[in-house]
């Protein structure tokens, strides 16, 4: 319980705080809308915490002395910079257009298949690479890919045979099972 609240009573507080309300928060709305660029969200929160400053210092604000309205204003107006400030100062906030970038779960798992093969691959002889390549990858038969690499149809079946082997155990060392 603030300050105010226990010299006035609990319910002098919130009658108090609910006249500040009734009197002030629409220009206090319109006025926070041009301090924050139109965006409503923005505006809204900041007339709540200028209210939730006013709360606080119910004990200090005395429209007869002096307007409240000034106040009010000035506390919003130091509200939007400090919050104006604090969002220059980190990271721009990834909208939902940056999420539906982001490949999903398949995608992903594809991907990084395609990582682990390929760096299996990376460690065969230039040899049993290029006969996995010509026969797999572009789906020659071994007569088609004997004479692509220029070598015998029975050299790319046992190039064909090793490589494969060398393959799984490349795979294997790799963490991926066949």
């Amino acid at each position: 319980m603030t300050h105010a609240m226990r010299a006035r009573g609990g319910q002098t507080g919130e009658r108090e705080l609910r006249a500040l309300y009734d009197s002030h928060a629409l220009p206090l709305l319109a006025y926070a809308l041009r301090l924050c660029g139109g965006d409503r969200a923005q505006a809204e929160d900041l007339v709540q915490e200028t209210l939730v400053r006013a709360w606080r210092h119910l004990d200090r604000l005395d429209p007869a002395a002096a307007p409240v309205r000034p106040w009010l204003f000035t506390v919003a107006r130091h509200l939007a910079v400090d919050a104006h400030r604090a969002r220059r100062a980190r990271p721009p906030e990834a909208g939902p257009a940056a999420l539906e970038s982001v490949p999903g779960l398949d995608s992903v798992e594809s991907s990084l298949d395609r990582i682990i093969v390929t760096d299996a691959l990376q460690s065969l002889s230039p040899e049993h690479r290029a006969v996995i390549v010509e026969t797999y990858y572009r789906g020659r038969s071994v007569a088609e890919a004997a004479q692509v690499l220029g070598i015998p149809a029975g050299t790319v079946k046992s190039r064909c045979y090793y490589a494969l082997r060398a393959l799984k155990l490349a795979l294997a060392e790799r963490g991926v099972s066949t």
